[in-house]
């Protein structure tokens, strides 16, 4: 297998939360390997900088303005991007909370957007895949907090837990179509997201998530844009049904 697997020319992509963080670093990679675009976020003015990022080097991208929590609006946008041959689901959102003081509608906020925000994704994805009878990818966003006890996490960890049982669930289901579903799971990465403190506090949080890994770093949104790009091209053509963890080393479960 060449180089030449990584080219996506000639693709339609579909990328969620791509107005900012992980999902516009993957959505810029994966235009740069030739596909063309199709940007979903809630955040429009940060999608037509995605988009504008994407012109400036050349490439093709359309933006949507939507929240992936609405059905009808997600499925009007896959419809109007045309087949599908990748599908990112990157949009999320963060709740910190302690088990005891978690409140039902923290939990649901969460899992409507980390867990059936991604769930609306992958049946766009592949009710568009199997009607073309595209052998596309889906990509759905997993997390290292599914892996370890992380106080203060239990919403966002659960979440993305169901997103890993979804993928793998999927796979199987939709693998006879020549449709393959992995998930991408990181590890701490410096993002919006997670950019929660002043200066200085955020400094002294990121150092202290750095000490956990053996490469003594925190992620970028580039680290994870690369999984990304492998899980959505050819490269990784006989992969399916599995979490890649690009965490730095900090979890390594079997």
């Amino acid at each position: 297998m060449s180089l030449s697997a990584y080219d996506l020319t000639g693709r339609t992509a579909f990328v969620t939360g791509a107005a900012s963080g992980i999902g516009r670093a993957g959505a810029v990679l994966l235009a740069r390997a030739g596909a063309t675009l199709h940007l979903a976020d809630r955040d429009e003015p940060g999608l037509e900088e995605t988009a504008a990022l994407i012109a400036g080097e050349g490439g093709t991208a359309r933006v949507h303005p939507l929240d992936v929590t609405d059905r009808s609006a997600f499925g009007a946008a896959v419809d109007a991007a045309g087949p599908l041959h990748v599908m990112a689901a990157v949009a999320g959102i963060m709740h910190t909370s302690s088990v005891l003081e978690t409140r039902e509608e923290d939990l649901d906020r969460v899992l409507a957007v980390n867990f059936k925000g991604v769930l609306h994704a992958c049946q766009e994805a592949a009710r568009s895949m199997i009607a073309s009878g595209t052998r596309g990818s889906i990509v759905t966003m997993a997390s290292g907090a599914m892996d370890t006890a992380s106080p203060g996490l239990l919403c966002y960890s659960v979440a993305k837990a169901a997103v890993v049982q979804l993928t793998k669930t999927l796979a199987v289901e939709v693998g006879p179509h020549g449709i393959r579903v992995n998930a991408v799971a990181p590890g701490w990465v410096r993002t919006p997201m997670t950019d929660r403190h002043e200066p200085a506090a955020q400094e002294r949080a990121e150092a202290a998530m750095a000490r956990h890994s053996p490469l003594r770093r925190v992620g970028e949104p580039e680290d994870i844009a690369h999984a990304v790009l492998h899980l959505a091209c050819d490269a990784s053509s006989f992969t399916t049904g599995q979490i890649l963890r690009p965490n730095g080393g900090v979890a390594m479960p079997w």
